[in-house]
């Protein structure tokens, strides 16, 4: 299993958000790693308030917070559909659990992941068995001890053994790893499935479509390429992502990010 990604894929203006906050990622116990990409840190002090912004991964999360002025608290947060925004000022820690696609089904089996599309519920509105977690997870001064929270809070509730989510997730991979996956029916017939079965399978495991997931990675790739390039070749960019035209990229990224991939990137 892979360790944690390094990269920053998602965030909006990452250098920006990580000159404010101490952000850290780590591993699951051996357990849980088919499951999870990561578990997720974030501590601050800010001086003034500042706003992040995350384009989402087709992923659950369970998050436990902290904000100054507020009781601490849980809650699992399911795939987002637009821009995450989140204000962050004075101190604050959050300890989040990011779950691959597909991998939180184990976790709360019998639930139709589009329930939580869109949504974020209290912990205890999914999870009804885990009074203390909250502190438990955010409590302790020592990372460790907090990353063996998640841990002890994650071995309780399960995972519960699924066939149908080990599929997903690897679909769900598949996608992530393949640019040549672009057409839904295609990709459908190369897993021997009917684009229904496909379809029935990423709604009730992962939440969102295949194709949905696909537009979304185009997504975030032509977000990190607009923070990194510097004299940006949008159109060949596009015909790599598997876009018909600039344009349809250009839309795409407007829509979700706010505005335009070559306004976005003159910002840097």
């Amino acid at each position: 299993m892979a360790a944690p990604r390094r990269d920053t894929r998602g965030i909006v203006d990452a250098a920006e958000l990580l000159a404010r906050v101490r952000f850290r990622r780590h591993e699951p116990a051996e357990p849980l790693r088919p499951y999870l990409e990561h578990y997720w840190l974030i501590d601050w002090d800010l001086p003034e308030p500042y706003a992040s912004h995350v384009v989402p991964h087709p992923s659950v999360n369970v998050v436990f917070q902290r904000f100054e002025g507020r009781e601490p608290f849980g809650e699992v947060s399911g795939i987002g559909l637009g821009l995450f925004t989140q204000k962050l000022e004075g101190r604050g820690r959050v300890c989040g659990i990011k779950f691959r696609p597909g991998g939180f089904r184990p976790f709360a089996p019998g639930r139709s992941l589009t329930s939580l599309t869109g949504r974020r519920l209290a912990l205890d509105a999914v999870f009804p068995s885990t009074e203390g977690a909250t502190e438990a997870v955010l409590g302790p001064g020592d990372e460790r001890a907090r990353v063996a929270a998640l841990d002890a809070f994650l071995l309780d509730v399960g995972p519960h053994p699924d066939p149908q989510a080990d599929l997903a997730m690897a679909l769900a991979d598949r996608i992530r790893r393949d640019r040549s996956v672009r057409r839904v029916a295609d990709f459908a017939r190369t897993e021997g499935l009917s684009v229904r079965a496909l379809q029935r399978l990423f709604s009730s495991h992962v939440g969102v479509g295949p194709k949905w997931i696909i537009l979304r990675h185009r997504i975030h790739e032509a977000l990190e390429y607009a923070e990194a390039a510097g004299k940006a070749d949008w159109a060949t960019l596009a015909a790599d992502l598997g876009y018909a035209d600039q344009a349809h990229l250009v839309r795409d990224f407007t829509a979700t990010v706010g505005v335009p991939p070559t306004a976005y990137a003159r910002r840097g």
